[in-house]
């Protein structure tokens, strides 16, 4: 690490930066309100507003430029206006787009004139409104280039002729440095929060810039050194902002980077390159929480680069997450995607699998209560069922029920239009129509809560109850009910089979759940005509589904959360990581193509030597070469997660993997930090 990037490191880390720093008083919405002004001008408007607001700040030692100074953003509209809308729509989390993935590439190809033009050009032929929505992006390409002018400004004003230069070049025009594309990129991102959309990803970043440095390198503009250099100040830049972005808890912000993965079209050749692996080194240098970084592999993936991925994981980052393309891409063309797109998959937020520029997906619009779905079933049907069978059918009656009715509810979708968003998305220009419409793809996606929690249940329920007869239906009954006496509870808990001991029968049970998932959305069409992905992961559900539901045949108390994502039950006794991964690789993740990963934890002492990595690295290498979806690991320490709960001032670096992203351990609530802790810790 230079000395140049180490003392920005050390500014971020500080928050010095946030001296800088105001709350803008906006025009009024009201005023917007009494003019009747359409939806999409408000958002081209007020990302007007947003930009003229920020004041051009160069920090000490930066070279790639945009600082958040203005930190609100504006309402567009009023209480009254936000109640009409509620009445008559399904409202998806804050209303705002979130979770896609804009081509970034295109735009930092072309440039902002050039788009600006394309808009032109739409405009033969269109309707009034349609033109109305055009100019609308023409005024957000406005704002942004006058923003980046008063920039340029600025560094001529402080002898930064180069800064300067590379500004009069873009974003007005194409690209042509690696030093010019991030900072376009820097552009882009900068402007998409401005706008309000969030959870902002970043694609597969090593295939769009690859071409920049490749370039650079063969004509001498830079060398490795000097481009490894840019790199980490570019990662340093989705810190900068980055605790004004909305999330459930800090950090849940969205800003994953994807690295590696087939090439689309190229017969199933991997795009892993000396710009991923610089990713992985500056990722593991800086240990910062943002990017995230998510590998994508497969079994022809080489160990060499499982290694350098579990150095991340080595260094406390709770990342990288491991994406299976052998799976992934057969599942999604299994759900109606074309190829050569389900073959440039990335992620959303979290794990999700979206589409870059063609999808305007929902992945996470709903979740499945799986422990909620058995203790009613053993409620309702346990005592007229007279085998296991008759009993899983009731359950899958309900499962059937519960995802046609989360389906059901969601009647109209509305969504803030996104005008500058919808410039960075395949034929939304083209087709004049805003992306918060829709795009080629238009599916939902519904978590699996509790997965583990449920098999674990049926399978008392197949051994116990109808096989050995060992508990009763009213002993069951008891349990669910919370009257159980706690010596029966401690036996299911810690006695029976469980999900993750490699046990071939329990392991069918789970196959056969996510096989009823699926089917269970099989036929779901949504109000926008995309399909519905089934998925094994749980987002935040896995605390807030958990209060509502009472103990359980597995052994769980009332209360008590659930595993997160797809991963044991925390208090599982397990034989260790192997029979983890036989288990919990077991289903055909084909079906279930919304992703969800298993999360484990390993000790941090199994890094203490190079043996230890190695191992580490092999257990990820057959986890996909088993078929296994999804994977993320954390290297963890419960004595130095108490610590910093006591101390929270001395470990304010801690990173934890939480979901499905990463977080400094000390800005967490507590419930999340106390699930950390609680997590089972792994040795190899």
């Amino acid at each position: 690490m230079t000395e140049r990037i180490q003392n920005l490191l050390s500014l971020i880390r500080s928050g010095k930066h946030h001296i800088y720093r105001h709350k803008i008083s906006y025009r009024p919405v009201e005023e917007l309100a009494r003019c009747n002004m359409p939806d999409e001008e408000r958002s081209a408007e007020r990302l007007r507003e947003v930009l003229e607001a920020q004041e051009p700040i160069i920090l000490p030692g930066q070279r790639i430029l945009f600082l958040r100074t203005a930190e609100n953003l504006p309402d567009i509209f009023t209480e009254t206006e936000w109640e009409k809308i509620y009445k008559s729509n399904f409202i998806h989390e804050h209303s705002r787009v979130c979770n896609i993935c804009p081509n970034y590439e295109k735009t930092i190809r072309r440039g902002l004139l050039a788009e600006k033009e394309r808009c032109a050009q739409a405009k033969n032929g269109a309707s009034p409104s349609e033109i109305r929505w055009l100019n609308c992006v023409e005024k957000s390409i406005d704002a942004i280039l006058n923003f980046a002018e008063r920039y340029r400004q600025k560094a001529l004003e402080l002898g930064m002729a180069e800064e300067a230069a590379i500004l009069k070049r873009v974003p007005a025009y194409g690209a042509s440095t690696f030093r010019e594309a991030l900072q376009f990129f820097r552009i882009l991102h900068f402007t998409l929060w401005c706008e309000g959309e969030y959870q902002n990803t970043l694609g597969r970043f090593d295939q769009y810039m690859f071409p920049y440095l490749e370039k650079d390198l063969a004509a001498g503009r830079l060398n490795e050194e000097e481009a490894f250099e840019l790199l980490e100040e570019f990662f340093l830049t989705f810190n900068l902002d980055n605790d004004l972005y909305p999330g459930i808890q800090q950090g849940d912000n969205g800003q994953s980077l994807m690295l590696g993965g087939v090439i689309p079209g190229s017969g199933g050749k991997d795009g892993f390159n000396l710009l991923s692996d610089m990713c992985l080194q500056a990722s593991g240098e800086l240990l910062v929480i943002d990017p995230k970084i998510n590998l994508r592999v497969s079994s022809r993936t080489p160990l060499s680069v499982y290694e350098k991925g579990t150095r991340l994981t080595k260094a406390g980052l709770g990342f990288p997450q491991y994406s299976n393309d052998d799976v992934v891409i057969e599942g999604l063309v299994k759900k109606g995607y074309r190829r050569e797109d389900a073959e440039n998959y990335t992620v959303a937020a979290c794990w999700e699998f979206i589409i870059p520029e063609y999808g305007m997906e929902i992945p996470n619009i709903g979740a499945v209560n799986f422990p909620e779905l058995i203790n009613r079933t053993i409620s309702e049907h346990l005592e007229e069922s007279r085998s296991y069978e008759e009993f899983y059918h009731f359950f899958t009656e309900a499962l059937n029920h519960n995802c046609a009715e989360i389906n059901d509810n969601i009647q109209s979708i509305y969504m803030v239009p996104a005008p500058f968003m919808s410039l960075l998305m395949a034929d939304c220009i083209e087709n004049r129509r805003d992306i918060s419409f829709g795009n080629r793809y238009n599916n939902f996606g519904y978590h699996g809560v509790g997965i583990s929690s449920a098999v674990d249940s049926l399978a008392v329920v197949k051994k116990c109850i109808f096989t050995e007869k060992s508990l009763t239906k009213q002993q069951a009954l008891s349990i669910v009910r919370g009257d159980a006496d706690s010596a029966l509870l401690a036996r299911l808990r810690y006695e029976e089979p469980k999900f993750g001991d490699g046990d071939a029968w329990v392991n069918d049970i789970a196959v056969t759940l996510c096989h009823d998932f699926a089917k269970a959305t099989e036929n779901l069409r949504n109000i926008r005509g995309g399909c519905v992905r089934a998925g094994t992961g749980s987002a935040m559900f896995y605390l807030w589904y958990a209060e509502h539901v009472g103990s359980m045949l597995s052994g769980h108390c009332k209360g008590e959360a659930f595993s997160a994502n797809y991963a044991p039950e925390l208090f599982v006794r397990n034989k260790g990581p192997l029979s983890v991964i036989s288990s919990l690789t077991a289903p055909d993740f084909t079906e279930v193509a919304n992703g969800g990963p298993l999360t484990m934890e390993f000790h941090s002492s199994v890094f203490r030597d190079e043996d230890g990595t190695e191992k580490v690295a092999r257990l990820v290498y057959q986890f996909i070469r088993h078929g296994g979806l999804q994977l993320q690991l954390n290297s963890v320490n419960r004595k130095t997660l108490l610590e910093a709960q006591r101390d929270p001032d001395s470990y304010r670096n801690l990173i934890v993997r939480i979901w499905g992203w990463s977080a400094y351990f000390v800005e967490l609530d507590r419930e999340f930090q106390d699930h950390v802790i609680a997590r089972q810790e792994f040795q190899v």
